[in-house]
């Protein structure tokens, strides 16, 4: 059975808390209530407590709580999205049980970045190209109820980057050094007006990493720059550059994980003694990548009802990937635009907003795969040119009815192409032939009703459908093979909500509940060789709760919080918790002879859990301790391999201050996976030969410094 209705985002949470005072205290006594946050993700702009849908925020003050060398312990607070590292920078992501088709990579959830469409056309997410230190916002819409995003099950992830404050300006310099080789550098420079603001930040990160074969090295140059050129326009571009280096060290047995979990992946010998499969450190498995993305945006408001924001974007790409048998060598260039009217009307005495638009993306890759040779390219296996297309509009309006009751309609209209051109066959599959795959058309819609209880407190009921095509990685897998049998995966969500603030607003919480159906669900397999196969399995019931609440403990009378910057309390006390229940299963699902029917969703956690305080004094004396829970989780669709769950305890702790009216000072360190505990975050799923665990890195710590100058 299901636990009752309760949910999701611990947004608030892991705000930063604003000074404000109640009616009923006196002059001296200040109380600190905590703010809510803005959906942006349905285009409206509402608050969180207005948007009928499950959507959970994370701001730059919760993403400072832990290092920045990496981002999943910071998105991993929000309920229901986990973020997995299978090698150090190698992310995969999971909103409600999305992970079961994403071995490596982010797959099934659509991500944006400044509003520039940061999701491939071919369907996957470099996530790995971005630094915590830039990100100033992460905003995730849950479920297929993102119409407004078009194709897609898993939901979307809306970036933001940091952005001056009006009439500031900062330079900054920082440094961090931990265990197994952590060094970054940092250096940041900003300014804003009243009519624009431009940021410019270079961070340099090494790591040797905590396996063997797990170095990495990464080059992140942002340029993010806006300007309202009058009352009616604004203009803004963002700049990304990242060079990525990563090594690769491979799963491992439970024998090897229990062993000794710092090796990489060792050759497999049979009893002959030949060797069958060689090992990541001889054959230097490795991923290395140059991305640069170039995005515009113009919006213009026409009249104070009704606006328009266009967005036009380019990006190129240049991978090489020795892996174990396989070397991959990519180049690709993608381009596409974003555009979105938005209007409001009284109606009958009643408000109405509309939007509308649509969004096209176009990418051309250029994919050899060859043999690897210890890191070098061998006789070239197979050569394909890769055209992609895909497209969609949106339409969505908004209708504030009597009794508090909000309405909402939406729908997008979606397609994909695929064309796939093999010129050279090397050692497989012949040359000189070509394969497209047009996805059928999909309606997704979308339909909600909120109501408002009272001013502080709102509930919503959802019901969303989508569709997710394969990705071009699934159609076209490592081995060689393409696989034009691969189905689009479509579903339908239902879901209740319950949020809001109480105690004086010193309290926030939101629950959710949601039963989710997937046909046509997308599983995966390796082989002997490490290659990545799909499949359609038939059908899956994902259902569940998601929760989060944050609160006071303590605050001080008598006392004015005055913010340095975001991230620190200066004087109080305060608690947070976000949890999530699953209850995922195979619907329906025969692999040939083997009914997996009634199994539990391959990859998937019933149980996760993250709490944590937040403390502080009027001396910028700072503590955020974090504790975090995972349940076991199945490893292969046969549910005969259980990943061990896991309890971690992380905390960071600093001075900042601000000396002389300008000069800002941020002295902290930090410990992460304090008990040491032996786990796997990111296991390959249905691995071949056993090989699922990825072995998290163990007890580590790190401190540094962050030193600015503010005018």
């Amino acid at each position: 059975m299901l636990p009752r209705f309760l949910l999701l985002c611990p947004l608030s949470l892991l705000t930063v808390a604003a000074r404000a005072q109640t009616p009923d205290t006196p002059d001296t006594t200040r109380v600190v209530k905590l703010p809510e946050a803005t959906v942006v993700g349905y285009g409206t702009n509402l608050p969180l407590r207005r948007t009928a849908g499950g959507v959970s925020v994370l701001d730059a003050a919760g993403i400072e709580r832990f290092s920045q060398a990496s981002l999943a312990a910071a998105v991993n607070t929000l309920p229901g999205v986990r973020l997995e590292e299978r090698a150090t920078a190698s992310y995969r992501i999971s909103v409600r049980g999305s992970t079961l088709r994403s071995p490596f990579g982010v797959r099934n959830v659509k991500v944006y970045y400044n509003d520039i469409p940061f999701t491939e056309a071919s369907g996957s997410t470099p996530f790995n190209l971005l630094d915590p230190a830039t990100i100033g916002r992460i905003e995730v819409i849950k479920g297929p109820a993102a119409s407004v995003y078009g194709a897609g099950t898993g939901g979307a992830i809306l970036l933001s980057n940091r952005q001056a404050a009006p009439g500031e300006s900062r330079a900054q310099v920082g440094f961090t050094a931990g265990s197994f080789g952590l060094r970054r550098y940092s250096v940041a420079a900003e300014t804003g007006s009243a009519t624009g603001a431009l940021r410019a930040q270079y961070v340099h990160q090494s790591l040797d990493g905590y396996r063997e074969n797990s170095a990495s090295l990464r080059d992140v140059l942002t340029l993010d720059g806006e300007l309202r050129t009058s009352e009616k326009q604004t203009l803004a571009a963002h700049l990304l550059y990242t060079d990525l280096s990563y090594q690769l060290p491979g799963g491992l047995t439970r024998a090897q994980f229990d062993q000794n979990p710092r090796q990489a992946r060792p050759r497999t010998v049979n009893n002959a003694g030949v060797v069958t499969s060689p090992g990541t450190v001889e054959q230097q498995a490795a991923y290395a990548s140059r991305t640069a993305l170039l995005g515009i945006s113009h919006e213009y408001r026409f009249t104070p009802a009704f606006t328009n924001k266009t967005t036009l974007y380019t990006t190129g790409t240049v991978i090489r990937t020795p892996y174990l048998v396989d070397y991959e060598r990519n180049t690709a260039v993608g381009w596409g635009g974003r555009t979105a009217f938005t209007y409001r009307a009284v109606v009958a005495g009643r408000l109405l907003r509309l939007s509308g638009g649509g969004e096209w993306q176009s990418s051309q890759e250029n994919a050899r795969n060859y043999t690897n040779r210890a890191g070098s390219t061998g006789a070239l296996r197979y050569d394909d040119d890769i055209r992609t297309n895909t497209g969609f509009a949106f339409a969505q309006a908004e209708l504030e009815l009597p009794a508090g009751l909000l309405a909402t309609v939406g729908a997008s209209y979606n397609r994909l192409t695929y064309d796939i051109t093999r010129v050279a066959g090397g050692t497989i599959n012949p040359a000189g032939y070509e394969v497209e795959r047009r996805f059928r058309p999909e309606l997704s819609p979308r339909v909600a009703l909120l109501k408002e209880i009272t001013p502080l407190i709102s509930a919503y009921a959802s019901v969303s459908s989508g569709f997710s095509p394969p990705t071009e990685e699934e159609i076209r897998p490592s081995d060689g093979s393409l696989n034009t049998g691969l189905q689009a995966e479509r579903g339908t969500s239902y879901e209740l909500g319950f949020r809001g603030k109480a105690l004086g607003e010193r309290l926030v919480f939101d629950v959710a509940a949601f039963d989710f159906g997937l046909n046509q669900t997308i599983v995966t397999r390796t082989n002997e060789l490490g290659a990545q196969l799909f499949a359609n399995s038939g059908s899956t019931r994902q259902r569940g709760i998601e929760a989060a609440v944050s609160g006071w403990l303590w605050q001080p009378d008598n006392t004015t919080q005055a913010l340095p910057s975001p991230g620190t309390l200066t004087n109080g006390l305060r608690a947070w918790a976000s949890y999530a229940y699953n209850h995922f299963r195979f619907d329906d699902y025969q692999q040939n002879t083997d009914n997996f029917s009634g199994n539990r969703l391959t990859g998937t956690a019933p149980h996760t859990l993250s709490a944590g305080l937040d403390a502080g004094t009027a001396l910028g004396f700072y503590l955020s301790p974090t504790l975090s829970h995972q349940a076991r989780l199945p490893l292969n669709d046969a549910n005969t391999a259980y990943a061990p769950g896991y309890w971690t305890f992380a905390a960071r702790a600093g001075w900042r201050q601000t000396l002389l009216a300008h000069l800002e000072l941020d002295v902290f360190a930090g410990v992460e996976n304090a008990t040491d505990r032996r786990y796997s975050l990111g296991n390959d799923l249905n691995a071949f030969g056993g090989r699922y665990y990825q072995p998290a890195p163990g007890r580590n710590f790190y401190g540094g410094t962050t030193i600015g100058w503010r005018w």
